[in-house]
């Protein structure tokens, strides 16, 4: 491994670097030699993170020889024990001067990154180099947590509070083992992320989240999400201690808002309300018991807190309410007051410097209560907010003297903004007895903001840190950057990139083709001669450039808006015909799957590519790589800046014009305007970062609006895009030069062939490996890379890129999928009604055309439309059907059980990407033991993790194609208790196939009527549809004999009506009251449930009538007679299916049997209900 020498610091770095990198790492190792801040620029895919952690980890080392050099000498009396080498090239420079060091000095490097994925992109670039670090990452239950009973809460801070229980009482075996597993030396000699320390936790049997906090004390570098620094209350919480240490934040463009945040609050009339009611709660309890106990003086909580604190803190709660509520604000704008206001209105609540500490605690003691009740959940989210607001208002134990100086401080950089609740998607209210009535009453929102990430920044340093380094690609204009942090960063850089001139393009295309002016602008954005305009350019665009396109919007609504319009006009058409179009959705659940389409699509070598739509600030534009082939060109259709009217950004900007004119000396200042712009641009930047990815990385960049014109807003642009820019008078110009940008770049830096979908590469590389190569995965060079790729995909679900098919390492998968397709080839039938077949139909026409073509339209042309459509399917909506004629059964039955087979191994392929691979073992190997034991418990069990969040609930109801017919009941009501919603269950789903044969065989023996016999069941020709209806016929105009309509097709007909006349819920009942009589042939239970079905509305009677064809011949007569008895006037005999003339013969008005006035009964009592 190659080695240079940078500032007397020998460092190992993996391949020869760059020059911007040695300017670079030397910056790193000025500020750790100097003990001071750093600001660092260098544009995304210049290899920041490999440099950060080669030089910091480097300086580290060479440290320790210091000391270690310092020892020898100080043994040695002054005596050179190796005469030819002097003392000083052993490193003192590295230790703090004259200063005793002791190998406990040594400081610990804490490295922060905004989130977890990001981390384990570090991590896995920390594995490409030759040091190997004691390391460990910080995470919170919520990833670390591996026991089920603690994971299975709702809450967050319950969380926290049964944990904490369970390890006070040492009731949690995962804590107990962790004293014994923290030295074993696979672990700690280990360089493990979340993942690993989760997989290694269920492994041993040990808590990874009290695994990780007792590594922390022996680890060299620490790894955490960068607001677990930036947070009081959360450094408070992990215990990090920052005395001497080295703190780096990467993807620092975000630490502006972050140091915001986590010192600013909002307070809702919800919050008041849930706190309050959890009050009462407990108060009700405690007063219920008090009355019971003989010994009135037994009031306590069992921790020392009586009914007396629980009633003065519900006070407290009241009074607090009441004094947020007292202020008339108007609807439009709020109330804004300096920040000391803060503790005004607190003390109106008796809340101060002197009382905060009990309240608190008081608090913590109630909330910890509560959470630890067995069977009950109550929401206390209020308390724990409440609890925070103390904590962050009332910092620490200062002095009287300290607390004036911080209310002053709070009053420069804090407001406070008193406005209306005037949500309209309300959360729902509790539903509890004790609900406080301000929950039913629109009330004002409480809001303590911060203005000033310099605020946490002071506070950080004020810590006892070696140095704090901020590096991004995005940092510029870096004077105003660390203005706004209020601490001096000495040693600043903004680097230059790797790239030569002919590997970028970069233009302002101001007009369209059709020359109609290009504007986000909020006056233009929704003009349609703009959106048509916008249209037209990205359709002409999208076929010059090859590959992969990005094309980036300001915001969700505007990029909904414009597709919705492009779809209505054939902009969309245009450009899907081209390169298919996927769009970023909203939401985490289906983004995977979207953007894994993009890159099959942009791989497949029978397409030209595709298109991928998102917005600035989303997932895409900051945490993915689209290297090489998969992002060619960025279109960025205007300028994101914040809402204009929000009252945050207002006073913001209002902050800083107050700021600005006070002109401190020696601070730089934006204006409120200045840092309005930078925002916008700030995101405009980091979505160009996108397209070049490595030093052989080319690509184009268009700037379609025509603000980007002016000086001013080029000025913003980064500094390596800068030079490159381009202005042409018309979009010709534009599209012949970029034609011939891109026909020299090709020729100059060929990239490998495009593969098949099936053998091409398969993961992109992952964010920084364009950092450990000079290559990328295109390339034949970087099959090592990929490698490591395919490795951090497996432990890390957010960052999988895998072809959705892929087979080289899937036992469990493979295994599971051949399985199915299996029994699936076993279970062939033909459809028993018209039913069946119309929901074989829609499979049929979904497998038409293969996987690759059922792929592209799921996920191409909109996630908003896939996701509209999964929901529908969900609910049992928007039907497809297949017509087709003289089609072989066997093509048809084939065809069915490849769509099925196919379903099953995308359904797992899906579940693979959103769960961890423990979570995602786990549930496999319980769907294995589930095949073998028939035991579906042991599948509920694993499969509960999906119930923790939303968006997995739609993975939990897929089980519902592996769960066997006598379970399926049971299986759609825990789904429905779980997640609300059902898996479509209905009553032929509990068939067995014998069942299912039995029930095929008696269809068959019936007369086929007007049909021919040798037709298939799942053809479906247009006189079923039409309920034989001969106008329709495809046989000519020739009448139907009467009654010749097939039996199948008269159930069908009867349940498509049923269906449509009680919906999907009371439809499934009365399929299971259908099944359950044909096996218990009880027909009480099945009358009492037809009856309460049928005539909670007059209009479903005649499906009581028609009820009968599934009433045994045996029972036939009773059912007439109970019929008689309800419509109240006899019901001709012909009207009732399957009345045979014996049974005429026989029904006579005699009176209802014992079993009719039960019925009648019955309907009379669910009538008054």
């Amino acid at each position: 491994m190659p080695s240079l020498s940078l500032n007397g610091v020998t460092i190992n770095f993996p391949f020869p670097p760059y020059d911007c990198q040695k300017a670079y790492m030397s910056k790193v190792i000025e500020c750790l030699q100097k003990n001071v801040n750093g600001v660092l620029e260098s544009p995304t895919g210049t290899g920041k993170t490999l440099c950060l952690l080669c030089a910091t980890l480097a300086w580290r080392e060479h440290f320790k020889d210091s000391i270690s050099a310092r020892k020898i000498a100080e043994k040695l009396h002054g005596a050179e024990m190796f005469p030819n080498t002097p003392l000083a090239s052993w490193g003192t420079a590295a230790t703090d001067g004259d200063k005793p060091t002791f190998y406990t000095d040594i400081p610990k490097i804490i490295y922060a990154s905004r989130t977890h994925s990001q981390l384990a992109q570090v991590i896995n670039e920390l594995k490409n180099t030759s040091y190997r670090p004691k390391v460990c990452v910080l995470g919170s239950r919520e990833q670390l947590c591996i026991n089920q009973e603690v994971m299975r809460q709702e809450s967050n801070h319950v969380k926290v509070h049964m944990c904490r229980g369970k390890v006070s009482t040492r009731s949690c075996l995962y804590y107990n083992n962790v004293e014994e597993k923290n030295t074993d030396k696979d672990l700690v000699n280990s360089i493990l992320d979340v993942e690993d320390l989760v997989k290694f936790g269920n492994k041993q049997r040990v808590c990874p989240y009290y695994l990780s906090r007792s590594l922390k004390q022996q680890a060299d570098v620490i790894f955490m999400p960068y607001n677990y620094l930036l947070d009081p209350k959360s450094r408070r919480a992990h215990n990090i201690d920052l005395n001497g240490a080295v703190v780096i934040f990467d993807e620092a463009h975000n630490v502006e808002k972050t140091c915001e945040e986590s010192t600013s609050f909002d307070l809702t009339p919800y919050d008041m309300a849930s706190a309050i009611a959890a009050v009462d709660r407990l108060l009700a309890e405690q007063a219920e018991e008090a009355s019971v106990s003989e010994d009135s003086n037994v009031e306590s909580l069992g921790s020392g807190l009586n009914i007396q604190s629980v009633a003065k803190i519900k006070q407290m709660l009241l009074n607090l309410e009441a004094a947020i509520d007292s202020y008339d604000v108007p609807s439009d704008k709020g109330i804004t007051k300096p920040g000391i206001f803060i503790y005004e209105l607190l003390e109106r609540a008796a809340l101060t410097y002197g009382s905060k500490t009990a309240f608190y605690e008081a608090l913590e003691q109630v909330t910890g209560y509560l959470a630890g009740q067995p069977g009950i959940f109550l929401n206390t989210s209020g308390l724990q907010k409440l609890a925070d607001i103390i904590q962050l208002v009332f910092c620490g134990e200062p002095s009287e003297s300290d607390r004036e100086k911080q209310m002053q401080f709070n009053t420069a950089h804090f407001k406070v903004h008193i406005h209306k609740d005037t949500s309209h998607n309300k959360r729902k209210q509790s539903t509890d007895l004790w609900a406080s009535s301000s929950s039913k009453k629109q009330g004002n929102i409480l809001s303590y903001w911060c203005f000033s990430p310099g605020f946490s920044m002071q506070d950080l340093e004020s810590q006892g840190v070696r140095c704090i380094i901020l590096t991004s690609g995005t940092l510029s204009p870096l004077s105003s950057f660390t203005s706004e942090m209020r601490i001096n960063f000495p040693v600043r850089l903004e680097n230059g990139h790797v790239i030569e001139r002919d590997q970028i393009f970069v233009t302002v295309i101001d007009r369209g083709p059709d020359g109609v002016h290009l504007s986000s602008a909020f006056d233009r954005r929704f003009i349609p001669e703009n959106m048509a305009s916008l249209g037209n350019t990205v359709a002409n665009l999208s076929r010059v450039v090859p590959h992969g396109l990005l094309v980036f919007f300001p915001s969700f609504p505007l990029m909904e808006k414009t597709l919705e319009f492009w779809r209505a006009n054939g902009h969309a058409d245009r450009i899907e015909n081209v390169k298919p179009m996927f769009v970023e959705p909203k939401g985490k659940g289906t983004f995977n799957e979207v953007i894994d389409g993009y890159y099959s699509k942009v791989n497949d070598p029978a397409s030209k590519g595709g298109s991928f739509f998102a917005v600035c600030r989303g997932k895409a534009s900051e945490g993915l790589d689209f290297a090489d082939t998969f992002g060619r060109a960025v279109i960025i259709t205007g300028l994101p800046f914040p809402p204009r009217m929000d009252p945050r950004v207002i006073l913001k900007m209002q902050f800083l014009d107050e700021m600005s004119r006070k002109k401190t000396p020696g601070m730089r200042y934006l204006s409120g305007q200045e840092w309005y712009k930078q925002q916008a641009f700030r995101a405009v930047n980091q979505a160009i970062g996108r397209v070049i990815r490595h030093k052989e990385d080319y690509g184009a960049i268009f700037l379609c609006d025509q603000r980007f014109k002016s000086s001013d807003a080029r000025a913003h642009l980064p500094s390596w895009v800068k030079p490159y820019v381009r202005l042409y008078d018309g979009f010709g110009n534009v599209v012949r030069d970029v034609s011939q940008f891109f026909r020299v770049a090709q020729k100059l830096r060929p990239v490998v062939g495009k593969a098949a979908a099936a053998d091409g590469c398969a993961a992109p590389c992952s964010p920084n490996a364009e950092t450990s190569s000079s290559t990328c995965c295109s390339s034949s060079s970087q099959s090592s890379q990929t490698q490591k790729a395919k490795v951090l995909d497996a432990h890390l679900p957010s960052l999988k890129r895998r072809r959705l098919n892929d087979h080289g390492r899937a036992n469990g998968i493979a295994r599971i999928c051949i399985d199915y397709e299996h029994e699936v080839r076993e279970s062939q039938r033909r459809p028993a009604n018209l039913l069946d077949a119309l929901e074989r139909g829609e499979r049929l026409s979904d497998g038409d055309g293969g996987a690759a073509v059922r792929e592209a339209s799921r996920l191409s042309t909109l996630a908003l439309q896939y996701d509209k459509r999964l929901e529908e399917e969900l609910r049992g909506g928007r039907r497809k059907i297949k017509l087709v004629q003289d089609q072989k059964p066997s093509v048809s039955e084939d065809v069915s059980e490849e769509g099925k087979a196919g379903r099953a191994k995308q359904f797992l392929a899906d579940m693979k990407k959103s769960l961890s691979k423990v979570s995602f073992d786990r549930i496999v190997q319980a769907l294995q033991s589930y095949k073998t034991s028939d035991n579906l418990q042991v599948l509920l069990t694993e499969t509960a993790v999906l119930t923790e969040d939303a968006n997995t609930h739609s993975l939990l109801r897929g089980f519902y194609q592996f769960v066997r017919p006598h379970h399926k009941k049971t299986f759609d009501e825990k789904c429905r208790e779980l997640t609300g919603q059902g898996c479509g269950y209905k009553a032929d789903h509990s068939l067995s196939k014998d069942e299912k044969k039995a029930v095929m065989s008696g269809k068959d023996r019936q007369p086929a009527g007007g049909l021919s016999s040798s037709s298939s069941s799942n053809q479906l020709d247009t006189q079923q549809l039409n309920k034989g209806g001969c106008h329709l016929s495809q046989q000519g105009l020739k009448e139907l004999q009467a009654g010749s309509a097939p039996k199948s097709e008269v159930n069908a007909t009867f349940l498509a009506d049923v269906k449509k006349a009680l919906g999907a819920e009371k439809s499934a009942q009365l399929f299971q009251a259908v099944h359950s009589y044909k096996k218990s042939d009880s027909y009480e239970e099945l009358v009492a449930t037809v009856v309460s079905l049928f005539t909670e509305r007059d209009e479903n009677f005649h499906l009581l009538v028609r009820f009968g064809m599934f009433i045994r011949p045996r029972h036939k007569k009773q059912y007439k007679e109970m019929l008689d008895a309800l419509i109240g006037r006899p019901v001709a005999t012909e009207d009732v299916p399957g009345f045979t003339e014996e049974q005429q013969r026989e029904a006579s008005p005699s009176p209802p049997l014992k079993s009719q006035s039960k019925i009648s009964s019955f309907f009379s009592s669910s009538q008054r209900k």
